[in-house]
């Protein structure tokens, strides 16, 4: 193998896979990130097993080859390098692989790329068809909802369901649910349903872009697994064998209580709270006053018998009677993160009944959040 890459490229190729490397494994080919040529272009590939990444990068290839080197080697070792060319070339008898650009020389021993493990190949010309920024944004409004107790694999991952149309995503923890839907520009005609881990689907949103690229998504026959294809790269996961709960029959079919905040206002009183709640299991409580001839008002609290107390006020349009309702500050940050519209919507039934919140003027997204218990 003979090749030459921009720093940049390489740079940026190898951050995009290095999320993949197994930081503990037994099999030391794990740890290395597989650099190949592929049609013209470098591949670089690296996975542990439960999760693959790879991402092709243009270069000029005099000889093709491959090897698989220490990924946090040669990540370090190109991230240090001047903005100029890379040549990278293989001594295929002894498997060094030589780096050099502009006045460094560096010899990395590696393994056979033979040890490698295969990466799947799927048919992505049947696949099903999504937006990038579209398939990114419903991403990152679930998957921290997933759970991370290791008792419960199957809350690990985010239930996807496409029928006909409609892509339904969703995540819970056991106490949060987040669902979001989405419209598909083509009907499907077989509906598709598994649980892929929320790990998985946080590096798919954080490779692909925000632009109209298109996610092409597989299931190879027979493997447990799916693949995510974008331009330049693709990912590759195991999916959770499991039955996901039926989050539709958790979720308030009616409210008593509505309350309309501004979203950005919300979200800066509940991180001032969070600087306190954090000391006494992140509790908060939100005390809700509808105002009559005047705007109604919500309190948040939060006390600390180590650190202090905090209160704000902030302004709110509130339909139904006064509640006093306690929630764990950080989901209530989490979900106000992932919202974009100017406002969102907090409905309510009691302080002990689970409550839901909803961007303004969009009913794709819901989060239901269940309240903590009033001390």
């Amino acid at each position: 193998m003979k090749v030459s890459v921009t720093q940049q490229q390489l740079a940026h190729g190898l951050g995009l896979v290095s999320r993949a490397v197994s930081p503990r494994s037994t099999l030391a080919v794990l740890a290395n990130i597989l650099v190949v040529t592929d049609e013209g272009r470098l591949r670089l590939s690296a996975t542990n097993l439960e999760l693959g990444i790879s991402c092709w990068i243009g270069a000029q290839i005099a000889d093709e080859g491959a090897i698989t080197v220490p990924a946090r080697t040669l990540s370090d070792l190109v991230n240090t390098l001047p903005n100029d060319i890379v040549h990278l070339e293989l001594n295929a008898a002894t498997q060094t692989l030589n780096v050099r650009c502009g006045m460094s020389n560096t010899d990395i021993k590696g393994i056979d790329a033979q040890e490698f493990p295969p990466m799947p190949v799927a048919d992505m010309q049947d696949g099903i068809q999504l937006n990038a920024a579209d398939f990114k944004e419903m991403i990152q409004q679930v998957a921290f909802a997933a759970s991370a107790d290791e008792a419960r694999p199957v809350l690990h991952g985010v239930s996807m369901n496409i029928t006909g149309d409609t892509a339904v995503l969703a995540a819970t923890d056991g106490f949060r649910i987040s669902v979001r839907q989405a419209a598909l520009s083509e009907a499907l005609v077989k509906p598709f349903s598994a649980i892929v881990p929320a790990r998985a689907l946080t590096e798919l949103a954080r490779i692909a872009s925000d632009g109209d690229e298109t996610v092409s998504m597989a299931l190879p026959p027979g493997r447990g697994q799916v693949i995510f294809r974008l331009k330049d790269a693709e990912l590759i996961s195991q999916l959770i064998d499991g039955n996901f709960p039926d989050f539709r029959a958790i979720i308030p079919r009616s409210f008593k209580g509505t309350t309309i905040l501004t979203t950005n206002v919300f979200l800066k009183a509940c991180r001032q709270a969070e600087i306190i709640a954090r000391e006494s299991n992140n509790v908060i409580r939100l005390n809700i006053q509808p105002g009559g001839d005047q705007p109604g008002k919500v309190e948040i609290t939060a006390q600390s018998e180590e650190t202090g107390s905090s209160e704000n006020f902030v302004e709110a349009t509130v339909e139904g009677s006064s509640i006093v309702i306690a929630f764990n500050v950080r989901f209530l940050r989490e979900v106000l993160e992932v919202i974009k519209t100017p406002n969102i919507i907090l409905l309510t039934n009691a302080n002990n009944t689970p409550a839901m919140i909803q961007p303004v003027g969009e009913d794709s997204f819901q989060h239901v959040i269940m309240p903590m218990h009033l001390g």
